[in-house]
């Protein structure tokens, strides 16, 4: 079975190495907390965090619903495939029933969870939700979930005002190296870039319809990079802005590496790609069937969403 991590965002684990360095050093030169104490509160954190993590899956399993075939075959053979390409180990996937447009993974020991928001199933096609998937199984794989527990208890030490500053900042920066990476992955699981630019710009703007629609929100995402008070506050924020997004992966896609890497995880999926290709249309849960709603016909993305033709 192909296994690789080499999608792995170059800066990734130079800024990772940096953090930890510099969370080391206010550690030991801050005046208002003595290193002993330091790494008690990191354990501390650890162990809350942990607890924590804990207590949120089994609220999972109370509140949400694990995929399997019984409950939507679709997207069990979408989560398949994914983690055929990614193998990323073993992971739990939830639908949880929130109004927002979000999905994330946590976890520290086996099995990582997986939690997709319902809303993503109404406004992503299959397509665009492998996108989605892979870049959280992106995340398991790269040990994203695990260390961001760690270094977020480390980046919470109680330290001067100043200090702790630098001390997120440097944590958020190492968290949008991890977004490029997992971006990465996600285009990997899709195959094919205008699907994942498709994927990123509905994330901001999920009212796009048609070929206007989508133009309009483009633009709208092209512009954000424009102002000084975006780029400022993206210092802050743990995700990089969606066009800094889409344009890492452009340049990924143009690269020999994301070709053989691409042609090694398709082969993990042996005859599968051929005998069950991913559905095209939206995917619905068996429990909408009392309510169903009209299917788009099975066509290729770029017939249903004329942006995605290729260039």
């Amino acid at each position: 079975m192909y296994r690789s991590r080499a999608y792995r965002y170059a800066n990734e684990q130079v800024v990772l190495v940096l953090t930890l360095l510099l969370v080391l050093a206010v550690i030991i030169f801050t005046s208002t907390v003595t290193f002993c104490l330091s790494g008690v509160f990191i354990i501390a954190m650890f162990v809350l965090s942990a607890l924590l993590i804990r207590s949120h899956h089994q609220a999972l399993m109370r509140s949400a619903f694990r995929v399997d075939r019984a409950r939507s075959p679709e997207l069990a053979d979408l989560v398949t495939q994914c983690g055929l390409k990614l193998q990323p180990g073993p992971v739990d996937v939830f639908v949880v029933n929130q109004k927002q447009l979000n999905a994330y993974t946590f976890g520290i020991s086996s099995p990582k969870v997986l939690a997709l928001y319902q809303p993503l199933l109404k406004v992503m096609n299959a397509r665009e939700l492998s996108f989605i998937i892979g870049h959280e199984m992106g995340h398991v794989a790269l040990g994203h979930t695990w260390l961001n527990t760690i270094l977020g208890g480390m980046a919470g030490i109680p330290v001067s005002f100043g200090a702790a500053v630098l001390l997120y900042t440097a944590f958020r920066w190492w968290n949008r190296m991890c977004e490029y990476s997992a971006d990465r992955a996600g285009l990997l699981a899709c195959g094919d870039l205008n699907v994942a630019v498709s994927a990123l710009v509905k994330l901001v703007k999920p009212e796009i319809r048609d070929q206007r629609d989508f133009e309009r929100a483009l633009a709208l995402v092209d512009a954000e990079d424009d102002s000084a008070a975006n780029r400022l506050a993206e210092a802050f924020q743990s995700h990089p802005l969606v066009i800094r997004r889409i344009n890492a992966l452009r340049d990924y896609a143009r690269t020999p590496e994301y070709q053989a890497l691409q042609a090694g995880m398709n082969r993990n999926l042996g005859g599968r790609s051929q005998a069950s290709p991913p559905p095209t249309g939206v995917i619905h849960l068996k429990s909408e069937s009392a309510a169903p709603q009209e299917r788009p016909p099975d066509l290729p993305p770029e017939e249903r969403w004329p942006w995605l033709k290729r260039q």
